[in-house]
């Protein structure tokens, strides 16, 4: 093969005959002559090629400064949501400023985090050298040498990254990392207030009260999301299972505490067969031929114990497979869950069936009880 066919083969781009050539192997490649950063490019490192004047490095060092207290700013901003507006009506825990709640403290701490990182991000490719650093393998055990060699290193780098020399960026940098610091310290808050005693006691006990008040025995169960009182022969088939809450709740109840209500009061019933059921002692007259009534609530970590076999008559969470023997007195069988889920007692009255009185246990997680 020919030289002058060599050449051809070799180059790159269109020759004069218009045909394509490729570039000889070996020989520097054309982008090397061309720059992938403008000179004045602030994100160009300052360590590659020509160094920055001062005055652009004086630039760079207060565009970086300002972008730290950007996110000084917005984590103070964060902190102060979090405490202070997020606690109004309900804040943080109510259902309707949820959303409200969770775009200003997503985008204030958002911001904070993007203004650090594009600050660093320039600090690091227009203030600090970009010197090519390279370290040979060696024994683990390094001597005096070694050592003093790398707090030499140390030191330089130091220097070189202009931490030492340029106390506004350090300054503010440390302003800006302080908020973030105290955030997670902050967030413990979102855990939410301690229930105390409020869990010992559900809306099931004052609409009892209010019915027995007007000679009533005790305030009919309506079905969820219906608010349908149920009679005895409307749930007469064993094996089933349905979502309760106590009578009156959606109308009597302030709307903003509604969903708290029910969340607290959500009662499962299920129709238990005769030769199945084997009440507790002491609660032989809570039920109404076979049909029982628990919390829905989990006693492991409150989630809604919503499935229930009809062949094992076992409840079920599905969240950490807690598993309780609907047939005796709801106890736990299987899972995580420490006590049994708490029962309702039942009556029927004119053909209703009716809770005489409220749980006898605190309903929900078993450390809630502690408050």
């Amino acid at each position: 093969m020919s030289d002058d066919k060599n050449e051809t083969e070799g180059a790159q781009g269109p020759g004069e005959d218009g045909r394509r050539r490729e570039r000889v192997i070996g020989t520097p490649s054309p982008a090397r002559e061309k720059a992938l950063l403008a000179e004045d490019d602030i994100s160009a490192p300052a360590g590659v090629g020509e160094q920055l004047d001062e005055a652009s490095m004086k630039r760079a060092e207060r565009i970086v400064a300002t972008f730290f207290l950007v996110a000084f700013a917005a984590s103070v901003a964060f902190i102060a949501y979090f405490i202070g507006w997020s606690g109004r009506d309900g804040g943080m825990h109510g259902v309707v400023r949820a959303r409200e709640s969770n775009f200003w403290l997503g985008g204030t701490m958002a911001l904070s985090f993007i203004a650090m990182a594009v600050g660093v991000t320039i600090w690091v490719r227009r203030l600090m050298t970009s010197k090519p650093i390279v370290q040979e393998r060696h024994e683990l055990a390094a001597d005096e040498e070694t050592r003093a060699a790398f707090a030499q290193d140390f030191l330089e780098g130091a220097e070189d990254s202009g931490i030492t020399k340029r106390p506004l960026l350090r300054r503010t940098l440390l302003l800006a990392a302080a908020p973030l610091g105290l955030a997670p310290l902050v967030l413990l808050r979102d855990l939410g207030p301690l229930p105390e005693k409020r869990l010992r006691h559900t809306y099931w006990g004052e609409a009892v009260k209010k019915a027995q008040a007007e000679g009533k025995k005790g305030v009919r169960l309506v079905v969820d999301g219906t608010n349908k009182p149920l009679r005895v022969s409307d749930f007469s088939s064993p094996g089933g299972m349905i979502t309760v809450l106590p009578e009156g709740i959606e109308e009597e109840v302030p709307e903003e505490q509604v969903l708290t209500q029910n969340a607290k009061a959500v009662t499962i019933l299920i129709n238990v067969p005769a030769d199945k059921f084997k009440p507790a002692k002491g609660r032989e007259n809570w039920h109404v031929n076979g049909i029982v009534a628990y919390s829905k609530v989990c006693t492991h970590v409150g989630c809604p114990a919503a499935l229930y076999e009809q062949t094992t008559h076992h409840i079920l969470c599905p969240c950490h497979q807690s598993t309780f023997d609907a047939t005796d007195a709801a106890k736990v069988i299987f899972g995580p869950a420490a006590r049994p889920l708490p029962q309702l007692p039942l009556s029927v009255e004119d053909g209703y069936i009716v809770a005489t009185s409220d749980y006898h246990e605190p309903v929900g997680p078993s450390f809630w009880e502690r408050g």
